[in-house]
């Protein structure tokens, strides 16, 4: 029996037309057990209204936490085979997650990771230049900081297997877009098995990520994760210097959450969670 399989896209403020047609391919290519849309919604917006057409059915769970909380809040509640996550502007098409899932599902990687600076990587549409230049600087400190040599750590398309996720789920902590970065970091420390698949990838307009600010916080992000990496690996000088005692991401308390609704499942604009 082939490995079942679910998805969750994490949604900042998507363009419903965009998700729509992104989750309708997702269904087509990947015929996925379950697709998990993570609706990140600020306080006080309106929450896009996702009218999904028949046979694209997926569980919408609206709350504000965040991209990293938003995927680990997904990957708990799946309990397929292969956990994989999309970004929800479709930048990944649905083929090239599909492939990203099969390094995983029949290539025997514990972690597959979406590349868009691999040589083999098909690239249809760049990033401004001064996004790429701080990624391309980004990338390059990643793989010097890091024991996970990739060319790409923050693109939007990974897969893991289910042993995987229960190895790395109590080693995360990062509630933002630094989640990719630690959660590579601390698979590498485990010693899972990592494999970069290249794929292809469009850039799409109306990023939420911020040049500046953002990329502040994935460099506080890069020094984490590998402090935290050696923290695994019982690296002594780390070990003196950690004076952290917050919560990982799955023991610490969601207070937006409400139990007595849960999520929903929807064919419609979907259900509500918090």
């Amino acid at each position: 029996m082939s490995p079942t399989v679910g998805v969750v896209v994490p949604a900042y403020r998507p363009r419903p037309d965009r998700l729509v047609g992104y989750l309708r391919d997702l269904r087509a290519t990947l015929d996925p057990e379950e697709i998990r849309v993570e609706l990140d919604v600020p306080p006080g917006a309106e929450p896009p209204a996702l009218d999904l057409p028949p046979g694209v059915d997926c569980r919408v769970v609206r709350r504000r936490r965040g991209k990293g909380a938003a995927v680990t809040a997904g990957f708990e509640a799946l309990s397929t085979d292969v956990l994989a996550f999309a970004d929800a502007d479709g930048a990944t098409p649905a083929d090239s997650l599909a492939d990203v899932v099969d390094a995983v599902r029949t290539g025997g990687a514990e972690l597959g990771v979406g590349s868009r600076r691999h040589p083999a990587a098909d690239v249809r549409s760049h990033q401004t230049l001064a996004r790429r230049l701080l990624g391309d600087a980004f990338a390059w400190a990643a793989r010097r900081l890091l024991d996970a040599k990739l060319y790409d750590y923050q693109c939007g398309a990974k897969a893991l297997s289910a042993e995987a996720w229960a190895a790395v789920r109590d080693h995360l902590y990062e509630p933002g877009f630094v989640w990719d970065i630690e959660l590579l970091a601390v698979a590498a420390a485990l010693e899972l098995r990592v494999t970069e698949v290249p794929v292809t990838w469009v850039d799409q307009p109306g990023s939420t990520v911020s040049p500046v600010g953002d990329t502040f916080d994935m460099g506080r992000g890069l020094l984490v994760a590998r402090h935290r990496a050696r923290l695994i690996r019982d690296d002594r000088l780390h070990r003196l210097l950690d004076r952290s005692d917050a919560p990982t991401l799955v023991d610490a308390p969601d207070p937006e959450r409400d139990p007595a609704t849960g999520s929903g499942t929807g064919t419609g604009t979907g259900g509500d969670a918090g």
